[in-house]
């Protein structure tokens, strides 16, 4: 059983999430540990006290913000439509991925020890799988389209919405839609 945060380490510890989201969404997930103390108000010591790791840190931070996946996942999962259950699930997805640089990390880079965070990924791989089975199975996504094939496309879109800091991946994304789409 753990022991209660004291009410000044409860403060710190929720100032350093709350500044950590701030700098990884700025920085990405190697964004300085150091700047999220020091706009903490704290020591990097108080901050190393909470989150002994980067990936520590990472797990406490991200979770809450994947979980948007679940939400994506559901909308797409009431949609009658498939086609329209698909776009919208990679739209959706690409607004949250290129508006937070260490959602995008999270989902593409490689944090092994922060084991939330590979779980939460997983899951919303499963999801996207999820909703490329029903386009498939409506026969509305071209029949040589993986879904790796998809996963690189929107990994492609991500960076492209993040390298330039505009929506210029909607138009991108309209022109993949096109090419996916089969045409039966």
């Amino acid at each position: 059983m753990t022991k209660p945060l004291r009410r000044d380490a409860a403060r710190n510890r929720e100032k350093l999430l709350r500044h950590a989201a701030d700098v990884f969404t700025e920085q990405g997930l190697e964004g300085s540990l150091e700047e999220i103390a020091r706009r903490a108000g704290v020591s990097i010591g108080t901050l190393y006290n909470h989150f002994p790791t980067r990936d520590t840190l990472i797990d406490a931070l991200l979770p809450p913000r994947l979980a948007a996946v679940d939400e994506i996942a559901a909308r797409a999962a009431a949609e009658p439509d498939a086609w329209t259950a698909f776009t919208g699930f990679v739209e959706d997805l690409l607004i949250r991925l290129t508006a937070d640089r260490g959602l995008l990390e999270a989902f593409t880079g490689d944090h092994p020890a922060a084991a939330r965070l590979a779980e939460a990924c997983h899951r919303g791989m499963a999801q996207l799988s999820a909703v490329l089975a029903r386009v498939r199975e409506e026969g509305a996504l071209r029949a040589d389209a993986t879904d790796e094939d998809v996963v690189n496309l929107v990994w492609a879109l991500s960076l492209l919405g993040e390298t330039t800091g505009s929506p210029s991946w909607r138009r991108a994304a309209e022109i993949v839609f096109d090419g996916l789409r089969s045409r039966r």
